[in-house]
């Protein structure tokens, strides 16, 4: 696999695993892309939000504006002592390369640069544009990167048509699936008040944890929706319970919990906080209720972006791939509610976030000329 190595993709996959760009510091990824867009033209312009530098690169004037989105920023790489290489020094393995990041999503990143690259040397003169929308606050809080460049893009009208991100979408072989839509992710943070008290008098206390029970068992056993045609049913799990003062014989005052929805077209936030608050007002308890929306679900409709990225991937696998709304959430629930439709077409997702994360150099090479031909299609 030698000789492989020298393709510009995999050159410049190595570059960018050797920065440590732990959430949310970018490590100069952004600085080598800017290097490499602006050599083709591109305009590129840094937004910095708090800690978050976020990288916005624009090549031509006109519409429609074909962009592509992803992040820099990586999940810390835990216990580096258990990774069989050094997770920030990319390492060849047969026909693989491992390192944090190779998988997602620096691999997307710079199967993308090179596919414009190639695209830009047989039409220089593309109709539209094409951009770029680069984070490092995708694996983080999400709040100061691409939400914030969408505000900014909006507020001083500059719009996108469509848009392909480089998540790691594919889930056993390169294009066996792309996801046109994400659920929706709303998080409830619970407390429910009580009155501490002796266990052997409890007609003298009021025991927040067995008032809590029955409320949260009964959402655990409803059906919130069965679905639809592009969403699995929405879920809703506990995540977290804390209670108790350390001793044996004494009730606690307060409970705390914390659950999520991951919740289908079917629902609003609006809708499931009116119908969780509904259950809690029907049992006699005292609790309070605060919430966090991740973001709301989205579906990019069949149309001219779907039929091209469809297209390329049966054109280079031989087989269409499965078109899903599952998994997480991403970026996509930013960029989406500015009228934008949005694909999702990534390396294999197997090793994203554990130890020995890797990629197939063959994989990276493939998704190169996938890309390419998506703007073929598109331009």
């Amino acid at each position: 696999m030698t000789e492989l190595r020298n393709d510009p993709e995999i050159d410049l996959l190595c570059e960018l695993v050797r920065c440590a760009s732990v959430t949310p510091h970018d490590a100069g990824c952004q600085a080598i892309l800017a290097r490499r867009l602006e050599a083709m033209g591109f305009e590129c312009e840094t937004l910095v939000f708090g800690e978050v530098t976020n990288l916005w690169a624009r090549r031509g004037k006109s519409s429609p504006v074909l962009c592509f989105a992803g992040h820099t920023d990586v999940v810390p790489p835990g216990d580096t002592d258990a990774w069989s290489t050094d997770p920030f020094e990319p390492t060849f393995k047969g026909d693989t390369v491992y390192g944090r990041g190779t998988a997602d999503m620096k691999s997307g990143l710079a199967a993308i640069v090179v596919a414009i690259e190639q695209f830009l040397k047989d039409r220089p003169e593309h109709k539209g544009s094409i951009a770029l929308l680069i984070t490092s606050d995708e694996e983080g809080r999400a709040r100061d990167g691409t939400l914030k460049v969408m505000e900014t893009l909006t507020a001083r009208g500059e719009k996108i048509d469509w848009c392909v991100i480089g998540e790691p979408s594919s889930e056993k072989v390169l294009g066996d699936l792309v996801r046109i839509g994400r659920r929706g992710s709303l998080s409830g943070m619970l407390t429910v008040k009580g009155i501490q008290g002796h266990v052997a008098y409890p007609q003298l206390a009021v025991n927040p944890i067995r008032r809590s029970a029955p409320v949260l068992a009964e959402l655990h056993t409803i059906e919130w929706d069965r679905g639809n045609d592009y969403f699995p049913p929405t879920s809703f799990q506990v995540v977290e319970i804390q209670s108790g003062i350390g001793a044996p014989n004494v009730t606690p005052a307060i409970l705390t919990a914390r659950f999520n929805f991951r919740y289908s077209t079917e629902w609003t936030h609006e809708s499931l906080k009116k119908r969780v608050h509904e259950v809690f007002d029907a049992h006699d308890i005292d609790y309070e209720l605060r919430w966090h929306l991740s973001g709301e679900p989205f579906l990019t409709q069949p149309g001219k972006l779907i039929d091209a990225v469809v297209a390329s991937v049966e054109q280079h696998t031989g087989a269409p791939p499965e078109l899903s709304t599952g998994g997480g959430t991403s970026d996509g629930r930013f960029i989406s509610p500015a009228g934008v439709d949005v694909v999702e077409l990534g390396p294999v997702n197997a090793s994203i976030h554990k130890l020995d994360e890797h990629v197939r150099v063959a994989d990276v090479l493939r998704l190169t000329s996938m890309y390419r031909r998506i703007m073929e299609l598109m331009l």
